[in-house]
């Protein structure tokens, strides 16, 4: 089974991160794993996307993903394309400060995260893409949020080691402002703990 998770936003709200971060707890877990990252030229406010596959075994060919299970939106510009690939059904997290109108297409789980509020509260809002992975390992159980914050200490570079503890309080403010819903959890036959089916 493969999990497509598509993310999007504006360069320094720390998406390319948020993808490594994801995709190192995934391998953690002991899941194969293809990223994806794509940004514009500038370091702030311009595009940036990426796109993640995790898988429960061998992803064989790089994947093109056309139709994700979910998404993360951390902001409306550039959105619409990144939305569009998302299959009939899939979950959509958007960054409730930053959308204030409904989405075009009525066929998708859209949960809002005060993701922007959350990282403010626990120390810094350059922190709201890790609200926002700890809010999709709640939903999902696509990953734990344990393997999260191993994630983060992989990815983290050693000059930005004092943010360590800001992002594991933010994996835990994302995971505590959403409540799991039936029919989200991403693997089947398993517990909800995030881990692999022994």
């Amino acid at each position: 089974m493969e999990r497509e998770i598509l993310l999007t936003g504006i360069g320094g709200q720390g998406v390319q991160l948020a993808a490594n971060v994801l995709a190192h707890a995934a391998l953690a877990e002991g899941r194969d794993v293809q990223l994806f990252g794509s940004y514009g030229g500038m370091m702030r406010g311009g595009n940036t996307d990426a796109e993640l596959v995790v898988a429960d075994d061998r992803i064989e060919a790089p994947p093109t993903v056309g139709a994700a299970w979910a998404a993360i939106a951390m902001h409306p510009d550039y959105a619409e394309p990144v939305l569009a690939r998302v299959a009939a059904d899939g979950l959509v997290l958007r960054d409730a400060e930053l959308w204030d109108a409904p989405l075009e297409r009525a066929d998708l789980q859209v949960v809002d995260v005060p993701a922007a509020e959350l990282a403010t509260g626990v120390g810094n809002v350059m922190a709201a893409s890790m609200v926002m992975l700890g809010a999709l390992a709640s939903l999902t159980a696509l990953v734990g949020l344990d393997s999260l914050g191993s994630g983060v200490r992989a990815c983290v570079p050693p000059y930005r080691q004092q943010h360590l503890e800001l992002n594991d309080r933010a994996l835990q403010a994302g995971a505590r402002a959403v409540s799991r819903r039936p029919g989200l959890a991403a693997w089947s036959n398993m517990s909800m703990a995030g881990s692999r089916p022994a």
